[in-house]
């Protein structure tokens, strides 16, 4: 997990990076728009991006309790997509706040076992989330903002495999597919560009906790106790429907 960290690392500097050049003297194109719309009113956002988990395991027998004590680190990397609507009211001369609901297709693929004798790939295709951002606006068209709120999220389930050759179990045995509710953080930029078109750049940690995923068509069972944490981080684009009005 911490060699793919980078990743992660590269984004979020690229994001600030942006504050630096605008701070510097970049100047977006911005058609003139009433002070106070330019920040106020509902908005559509759409962008990719690229994110990766972590998970700390354990192995447990139902019937005799723990198997394998010791927790094991798994990860997953890859792309993902997310779209999403939002409200935001600018408060004061500096002060941004508002609501937003995002949701995140991806692919981001790794393997996990029950540390046992069995292996299997699952992805964290999709997750959605609901919350709340407040942002200073560092000058009338750059926001430097913060989020926060309530997420939920699926990893898929995984056809499992002899840990020691490599090869498919016969017959056909099963990790059931992970959902949970978590929370999370985040943080980016957002610049107003030209017109009602704004570009931001975002970070985000997701905490989703510790449950447990079953194995199936399997003698001797196992479950898995599986407890992840995602960081993503996005490039979008966003229209203010309400620009100008």
């Amino acid at each position: 997990m911490r060699r793919h960290l980078r990743a992660i690392a590269i984004a979020s500097f690229l994001v600030f990076a942006a504050a630096a050049a605008r701070a510097d003297g970049y100047e977006p194109v911005v058609t003139a728009a009433p002070v106070a719309s330019l920040w106020t009113g509902f908005y559509a956002n759409a962008g990719f991006g690229y994110g990766l988990w972590g998970a700390g395991t354990t192995t447990v027998d139902p019937a005799r309790g723990c198997v394998s004590c010791a927790t094991t680190d798994h990860a997953g990397r890859g792309w993902l997509g997310e779209v999403g609507l939002g409200y935001d009211y600018r408060f004061t001369d500096r002060i941004v706040g508002g609501v937003l609901f995002n949701y995140d297709l991806s692919d981001m693929r790794g393997r996990t076992s029950d540390a046992v004798f069995t292996t299997g790939t699952t992805s964290n295709d999709r997750a959605w989330f609901v919350g709340a951002r407040a942002g200073w606006l560092m000058t009338p068209d750059v926001l430097n903002y913060l989020s926060v709120g309530y997420t939920q999220t699926h990893f898929s389930g995984a056809s499992l495999h002899n840990a020691f050759t490599g090869a498919l179990l016969v017959p056909p045995a099963r990790l059931q597919s992970y959902d949970a509710g978590g929370w999370f953080l985040g943080g980016g930029l957002e610049v107003a560009m030209h017109g009602g078109w704004f570009w931001r750049s975002e970070v985000r940690y997701a905490d989703y906790g510790n449950r447990v995923r079953t194995e199936t068509g399997i003698t001797p069972l196992f479950n898995v106790n599986f407890d992840p944490v995602v960081g993503t981080a996005t490039s979008q684009i966003v229209y203010k429907l309400d620009w100008g009005r």
